[in-house]
């Protein structure tokens, strides 16, 4: 029997889908992955530890290293040690890295406002102030 639910889960899971399709076709505009795309729109506003940006994105230890150690390697990325603790590693972008993703982000913005043309004022004021419910309700949610 169909759970009155069944309609908002269908919803957000094909929404997921439309906006995650979308990432993923602009970063591999730009020979990105999506993880890429990810880990430069994160370090965008700050200047995280690797184990604080392994949180950010969902990765272990492991896969965020493998994750800078290629985006440094294109120079989109910087790895410093930390000024307080010798142990611990802050990863920044560079100047690089920052054009394009705020290049990047842009067209996304875009696409994202292309899709949703025709959802009324009203129903985008809605959709934000639910999708920030549903976010804050998640204590794991780094955003």
């Amino acid at each position: 029997m169909p759970s009155p639910n069944d309609d908002l889960v269908d919803a957000l899971v094909q929404l997921s889908f439309l906006v995650q399709g979308t990432l993923a076709e602009l970063a591999g505009e730009h020979g990105l992955s999506v993880a890429q795309a990810r880990l430069l729109g994160v370090l965008r506003d700050r200047e995280p530890t690797m184990n604080e940006l392994g949180r950010h994105l969902g990765l272990d230890k492991s896969s965020t290293s493998g994750l800078v150690d290629r985006a440094e390697k294109r120079g989109l990325v910087l790895r410093t040690p930390s000024a307080t603790d010798r142990r611990v590693v802050q990863v920044s972008i560079t100047p690089a890295g920052l054009e394009l993703v705020t290049t990047a982000a842009a067209v996304f913005a875009d696409r994202l406002g292309n899709l949703t043309a025709e959802v009324s004022d009203s129903d985008r004021r809605a959709l934000v102030r639910a999708t920030r419910r549903i976010l804050d309700a998640d204590p794991g949610w780094l955003g």
